[in-house]
């Protein structure tokens, strides 16, 4: 049965899993962000105090991770333990960008996206989805914002939380981001020739998810 696939690429803080949890969820398609996979590794390097490439790389044997689907809502496992939430912090995302430069960390994760894919109608984000992972995906959506919309949204969603960084170290956070990401040697971030862009700076959350799902389902000609 031919399953269909959805790539969302864009830079950090554009609303990629928002957005495509809450289309996911609309059309009944399973969710994967694949940035948590890397930040999953980046978990693990920080809590095990790995330092170097090297030490990384030797380590992938000892790293399983799982995504687990409750109610379609994906759930991150590693070595067993729900990390689901702990990957969810300005450390391990610095953490992320600099692990998913390492060829060795793309590899070992890379079969683990194509499976899911292959098994299932997805709605996958990320950096690089249209370009290395699902080259031939039945659309491809590149979702973007400035990067001052960008490092506001993150600093929304993080200030409720105990030692919340400030507005401005997001903001030099995230133009850090979009270097490393569009620079780095192995599957930089990029848009596909044939994306469809959607900037969301001006843009409500709602009515992103409702011009996404006007294109997916006039695109791939899926009914109501």
């Amino acid at each position: 049965m031919k399953t269909i696939n959805i790539a969302i690429d864009g830079p950090a803080g554009a609303g990629k899993s928002s957005v495509a949890r809450e289309v996911s969820s609309e059309l009944g398609f399973i969710y994967v962000d694949t940035g948590a996979l890397y930040r999953t590794v980046a978990l693990y390097a920080c809590d095990n105090d790995i330092k170097s490439e090297k030490e990384l790389i030797e380590a992938l044997d000892d790293i399983n991770i799982e995504l687990n689907f409750i109610s379609g809502t994906q759930r991150i496992m590693l070595n067993d333990e729900d990390v689901t939430d702990d990957i969810r912090t300005p450390e391990i995302s610095m953490g992320a960008s600099r692990v998913s430069a390492i060829p060795e960390v793309r590899k070992y994760l890379f079969d683990l996206q194509k499976k899911i894919a292959r098994e299932n109608d997805v709605i996958m984000d990320g950096r690089d989805i249209g370009t290395v992972v699902l080259p031939d995906a039945d659309l491809k959506i590149f979702l973007t914002a400035s990067v001052d919309e960008r490092a506001s949204r993150r600093y929304i969603e993080l200030k409720e939380k105990s030692e919340c960084p400030s507005y401005e170290e997001i903001r030099e956070d995230i133009i850090k981001r979009d270097y490393n990401d569009s620079h780095r040697a192995v599957a930089p971030l990029r848009k596909a020739d044939d994306a469809y862009v959607v900037d969301t700076t001006y843009m409500g959350f709602h009515e992103v998810c409702a011009e996404i799902i006007s294109v997916i389902k006039t695109k791939l000609e899926i009914d109501d």
